[in-house]
């Protein structure tokens, strides 16, 4: 059975034709529209619709069918029942959002919906660096700062489909301000958006770095992981003290997660993690291991394997449980 898996970031749509054996075997990609859930969901269907030409015509040379069965699209919040509650990284979603029914319509597939993070994590978790893990917690670091988890080899959601969010656990009180609306949230520090306001505003008093001059040789509207990384690489004096800060506040937030659920492995992923490799993980590790009061003697930091693939396949592998399931 083949199935499609989106992947919709801050920056970034993803799209995916993906089989039974976790294969992608054909992508589409395109930027994240700023303008709302129907923007959203009109990219997603032209990529879908992209992805169907490809499909027929890979059919038409090779014999086989590969015509997808369902769609699994994974969303940057808290969803529920079908509905995006909350989505704080993408501008202009307001209350509750029927995704759902909102792209089965624009398509004609049954469609399963799940959030970014948790999705990015089964990914891994099915064919990645969790593979066979049993508690596992993914921390995905790009626009926003998600997580997911994996509980006694189960994918553990909670009870509205919010557990996981590392990134609004409070670790500053009267902090910086968030994107949820609140203070002192990880994804204050640490979530890409949030570094490069810190930036921006150190720039606008006195301060150098190279980072915007590296966001318009990169062609980028944002500074993108790709533009961090060349900045760390160069040295920038700004870009190593907000890096540093996102990961020792990243750190304070996965050591109260370990010391509540004592998993065995985190697993980093997401666009920062995709650029800086396992170094991120090793430092990420070294920053968290201070605030954690009894870590598990097996506990393991990975870098994701999957890179921007971790999502479409775990999105993939949503649409085909929906199938299954009937």
């Amino acid at each position: 059975m083949h199935t499609i898996g989106v992947d919709v970031g801050g920056t970034n749509i993803e799209v995916g034709l993906v089989g039974d054996d976790h294969e992608v075997i054909s992508r589409a990609k395109k930027n994240t529209p700023q303008d709302g859930p129907d923007a959203v969901l009109d990219v997603v269907a032209d990529l879908v619709r992209e992805l169907l030409e490809n499909v027929d015509d890979s059919a038409e040379k090779s014999g086989g069918d590969q015509t997808p069965a369902a769609v699994g699209l994974g969303i940057p919040g808290v969803v529920h029942q079908g509905q995006a509650l909350t989505v704080p990284n993408l501008p202009n979603w307001d209350g509750p959002v029927d995704l759902v029914s909102g792209l089965t319509q624009r398509t004609g597939f049954p469609v399963a919906l799940g959030n970014d993070a948790n999705v990015g994590l089964l990914g891994e978790w099915l064919a990645g660096a969790a593979r066979g893990a049993e508690n596992v917690l993914g921390v995905w670091l790009g626009t926003g700062v998600g997580g997911g988890l994996i509980l006694q080899g189960r994918p553990f959601h909670g009870a509205r489909g919010g557990a996981g969010e590392i990134g609004h656990i409070v670790v500053r009180e009267g902090g910086a301000l968030c994107s949820c609306g609140r203070r002192g949230c990880v994804e204050a520090y640490a979530g890409r958006r949030s570094m490069t306001s810190a930036v921006r505003s150190m720039i606008e008093a006195g301060r150098t770095s190279v980072l915007e001059e590296l966001r318009l040789e990169h062609d980028k509207s944002s500074m993108t992981s790709g533009v961090w990384r060349d900045a760390l690489e160069a040295d920038d004096e700004l870009a190593i003290e907000v890096f540093a800060t996102a990961v020792d506040t990243v750190g304070v937030g996965i050591g109260a997660v370990l010391n509540v659920l004592d998993v065995d492995l985190v697993v980093i992923g997401g666009g920062l993690a995709e650029k800086l490799g396992s170094d991120l993980a090793d430092r990420i590790e070294t920053s968290t291991r201070p605030w954690v009061m009894r870590p598990s003697p097996d506990l393991q930091f990975r870098v994701a394997e999957l890179g921007d693939d971790s999502g479409v396949v775990g999105a993939a592998a949503l649409a085909r449980a929906l199938v299954i399931a009937g």
